[in-house]
């Protein structure tokens, strides 16, 4: 049992209930205490200071922060990506950083599939037109069959497999990955980023933002792209160069772009990419589901305990040893 008068804070808000953490921890002899700041730096530095462990979404968690760290063990991320968290100074501190990433694969899967299928469909614009009296748009605003297309992905885990597996439902008939860390599948053929860009059809981002996958798509391999290619992105928004983005469907080099995520977020409302009809967002809430809200918040609060417990976690990635 962790020693008495651990304290785990949270500080990002935003889920309606923290019974579940509060009931795991308990049984560690941990108090949950939940300090919303709001990404704001200074708040980061002094909610933490004392904490035993930190559970964060978004918020950053930089150096200055973790070296301001008293008695911190452990630092879970409320989802998959981690680039908001200074993994090496944690590393030099001896505190864990752990996130989950076998949440919510259903969830994004799925939201990629229908941004997708918005984007080929013309789904948004038909709404719309029609709300305001057109119809029977038709060959004016041409659509493809999605049957027999080349899915391209880049990164490839559990929800780019999900993906692959959906599509392959409505009749994809080759996929290609670029993942170097990953072993593929033999239905998975291994590609470089530049052949997914040349030989795919839909392009799928899945790979974590690193300084190595920053701009990933930038302008020279957006450039690449087929005449029609439809990106659609769950991951991360600095994944791809917006402004090199948002030119190519502008001039009509693409058919569309299906974003739930931007580089800055919220995103801001003179981002060019809003102002364009062959692009359809959300607002970063692929992983959202009453059903993977609870399996997070549940997964996160074990991690933390196995710390305190004196274990390691599970998805621990800033091994020391």
């Amino acid at each position: 049992m962790a020693p008495a008068g651990d304290k785990v804070v949270v500080i990002d808000d935003g889920y309606d209930r923290y019974d579940t953490e509060k009931a795991i921890l308990a049984v560690a002899g941990a108090e949950l205490v939940v300090v919303p700041c709001n990404g704001d730096i200074v708040k980061v530095q002094r909610a933490v200071l004392d904490a035993s462990a930190v559970l964060v979404r978004e918020s950053p968690i930089d150096a200055a922060a973790i070296m301001a760290m008293r008695r911190c063990k452990a630092i879970v991320r409320y989802g998959i990506g981690v680039d908001n968290i200074d993994l090496d100074a944690a590393r030099l501190r001896r505190i864990a950083v752990a996130n989950v990433p076998d949440y919510g694969t259903e969830e994004v899967s799925d939201q990629a599939l229908a941004l997708l299928m918005a984007v080929a469909r013309r789904v948004v614009t038909r709404h719309r037109d029609v709300r305001q009296g057109a119809w029977n748009v038709g060959p004016a605003q041409k659509m493809h069959r999605l049957a027999g297309q080349t899915l391209g992905l880049i990164g490839y885990g559990r929800i780019a497999a999900a993906v692959a597996r959906k599509l392959r439902g409505i009749g994809i008939t080759r996929v290609l990955a670029h993942d170097p860390f990953t072993a593929l599948p033999e239905s998975v053929a291994a590609a470089s980023v530049e052949d997914v860009c040349r030989e795919a059809d839909i392009i799928s981002l899945h790979a974590p933002l690193t300084t190595g996958t920053r701009h990933i798509l930038d302008r020279e391999r957006i450039a690449l792209l087929k005449p029609g290619a439809i990106i659609v992105n769950t991951a991360r928004g600095g994944l791809i160069d917006e402004a090199a983005l948002a030119q190519a469907l502008r001039e009509g080099r693409l058919f569309g772009a299906g974003l739930d995520v931007f580089a800055e977020e919220p995103v801001r409302g003179d981002n060019p990419l809003l102002a364009l009809d062959n692009v359809v967002v959300s607002d970063h809430t692929g992983w959202y589901s009453e059903e993977s809200v609870q399996e997070l918040q549940r997964k996160a609060a074990e991690e933390v305990a196995r710390v305190l417990g004196g274990g390691t976690p599970l998805n621990w990635l800033n091994r020391w040893d």
